[in-house]
């Protein structure tokens, strides 16, 4: 959609969380899940604040790279311009301390099938839980 077309849906509460990163839009729609589903959103940090301010029982993970380094290695290797992998590793180091505050856990994707059993359990032991734990 255009910035135009993506304004007006915030302005008309469209989207669940939404941000402006490093000049780009990016936003979530309003979920419907059925009852019992769990909503998993892939966000910045922006949208983690929007959802805590709706959601205050959400349960926050950061995800991190392993290093800097292969931080860097990945966006390289996905092909971004070498400009953009400089303004995405000076926010991601701007960000990492504010994640850890608003995170309950934290994973690392050093290996992706590990990454996605850690999340997997995060989830998993999350489930049916109160706000407080128990």
């Amino acid at each position: 959609m255009t910035p135009e077309e993506f304004r007006r849906r915030v302005e008309d509460g469209g989207f669940f969380e939404w941000a402006e990163y490093l000049g780009n839009l990016y936003g979530t729609p309003v979920p419907h899940p059925p009852r019992g589903s769990d909503v998993l959103l892939e966000i910045d940090l922006q949208g983690a604040e929007q959802v805590l301010a709706k959601c205050p029982d959400a349960v926050i993970v950061l995800l991190l790279p392993p290093s800097t380094e292969v931080q860097r290695a990945r966006l390289v290797a996905r092909g971004d311009p070498e400009e953009h992998v400089r303004r995405r590793l000076s926010k991601g180091a701007e960000e990492v301390a504010r994640g850890r505050e608003l995170a309950q856990h934290v994973v690392v994707n050093a290996e992706l099938d590990q990454a996605v059993q850690d999340l997997a359990g995060i989830v998993s032991g999350t489930r049916g839980k109160d706000v407080d734990g128990s």
